[in-house]
């Protein structure tokens, strides 16, 4: 792992801050290291060389921001190891998950630098054409949350300087460190100003979403925060992308293999002890095979190993930081409190981290606390449905619509649920799979905008028409 010595990267330098904060190992609760908080001043200093930077950087051939991109990705790769002992460290996830984790980093840099925009002939008639083409907005701030720190980082450089713009970025005070390291690393490739990463709490985002300097914000959080996000933007009517919370369903129809599919069923609800915005978050399953796949999912839960990410087996780490250990203890509690039973877990250990069990609700009613509420770690309510029509309405009555997924043997079937979920992406068969070219975004309160695929790549752009004639000659 690489020395523990973090600074804030401002105009291709590295730059340390007056003030610190300490990163916690969620696994252990023990300190890891000091990182800098970014002041007003650095913030100003920051987006000044980013605008300084935008002339130049987006008149750089679409090939050499190509291959610059893609040279992040081979920063990344040549500290691979590191990056995932660091981010096992402060995230606290499994080695599976941060090896998933850092080589999407490095997969996201490569396949995003494939990507350009072309420009669109409307028209071209004559001495008339029409066209339309793709210009970079500016500055972006970026703001990255604490589940997936490098990777949703990516997902946001990669594309906006693909497009020509600069950015500043602003990591989750809860997991810095990567993205810190990140930005000290991409100071060997990019040009001064053309990526500044700071560090710092709420009052940090808050200055840049208000920045008239700034031209878009790229956020990735609650639906809470986006909300503030969206207002404080509206102040020089910044460009907005926002990917914000779910409340995601996964539904069970009544002709699955209940053994076939526990793994792949637990893993969509579970993965990253489900602190991920598309976890499945409330399982419907028909009445007639409900105790069947309730039963096989609790027997291959437990199979599944918690613990320290840095010891071997261990599949599920604790939740990130305490904050958000407390709300799901008292999530908890609320289930208890309800006389709600457990199929498994429900009851906490005594030892060190922010570690929750994973915990299966059985059947609680639809408006139980843990199945309203968007719980961010590893409390699942499996909830039992008798038709199509009662539990498709069940399933949209949420202000979100993130992502869900569809469990059959019947494809068609799937697709015809599929259809009529209110959600930006919709599984069959599976869950969580991503890619650089699949278009990824929430419907409702689940957030605006796009990522990924070149339907993201255009949230970093402006749209201009260009539309010309011939010149009129005068007859002589």
């Amino acid at each position: 792992m690489k020395s523990l010595k973090f600074a804030l990267s401002i105009n291709g330098r590295m730059v340390s801050a007056m003030e610190t904060a300490t990163a916690i190992n969620p696994a252990t609760e023990e300190p890891i290291c000091q990182f800098p908080l970014a002041s007003r001043e650095q913030l100003e200093e920051a987006v000044q060389a980013a605008s300084d930077a935008f002339s130049a950087w987006s008149s750089t051939p679409i090939t050499e921001r190509q291959r610059l991109v893609g040279a992040l990705g081979n920063l990344i790769e040549e500290n691979q190891e590191a990056f995932i002992e660091l981010l096992i460290t402060e995230q606290g996830k499994g080695r599976a998950g941060a090896e998933w984790e850092i080589g999407g980093s490095i997969h996201w840099c490569r396949e995003i630098a494939k990507q350009s925009l072309k420009d669109e002939v409307v028209l071209r008639d004559g001495d008339e054409a029409i066209v339309t083409r793709y210009t970079p907005i500016g500055v972006i701030g970026a703001i990255t949350p604490w589940n997936f720190p490098l990777l949703l980082a990516i997902w946001k450089i990669a594309p906006a300087l693909l497009a020509g713009n600069t950015m500043v970025l602003k990591p989750s005070p809860f997991t810095p460190l990567c993205t810190l390291w990140f930005g000290e690393l991409a100071n060997r490739v990019l040009p001064a100003g053309v990526l500044n990463v700071l560090s710092g709490g709420n009052e940090l985002g808050q200055w840049m979403t208000e920045h008239p300097g700034i031209g878009k914000i790229s956020f990735t959080g609650s639906t809470a925060t986006g909300k503030r996000v969206m207002q404080s933007a509206s102040v020089n009517l910044k460009r907005l992308t926002l990917e914000l919370g779910g409340n995601d369903p996964a539904i069970v129809l009544p002709d699955v293999d209940a053994k076939a599919i526990a793994k792949d069923l637990f893993w969509a609800c579970f993965s990253n002890s489900a602190q991920f915005c598309v976890a499945g978050k409330r399982l419907y399953i028909h009445e007639e095979v409900y105790d069947d796949v309730a039963r096989e999912l609790v027997a291959y839960a437990r199979t599944v190993k918690m613990g320290n990410g840095m010891e071997p087996g261990v599949e599920l780490g604790p939740l990130q930081n305490k904050m958000q250990f407390e709300k799901v203890k008292e999530l908890l509690q609320d289930c208890k409190d309800n006389q709600q039973r457990f199929l498994l877990g429900g009851e906490l250990t005594k030892e060190k981290g922010y570690f929750i069990p994973v915990t299966i609700v059985d059947n609680p009613p639809e408006d139980a606390r843990c199945v309203v509420e968007e719980a961010f770690g590893p409390v699942l309510p499996l909830l039992k449905y008798s038709s199509i029509d009662e539990v498709i309405g069940r399933a949209n009555q949420t202000e979100y619509g993130l992502a869900a997924s569809v469990w059959s043997n019947n494809l068609e079937a799937a697709q015809l649920v599929a259809r009529k979920i209110e959600a930006g992406t919709v599984w069959i068969n599976h869950a969580h799979q991503f890619s650089p070219r699949i278009a990824f975004g929430g419907h409702k309160n689940s957030g605006m905008g796009i990522e990924n695929s070149l339907h993201g790549l255009a949230e970093y752009t402006n749209m201009q028409t260009v539309l010309q004639k011939a010149p009129v000659t005068g007859r002589g």
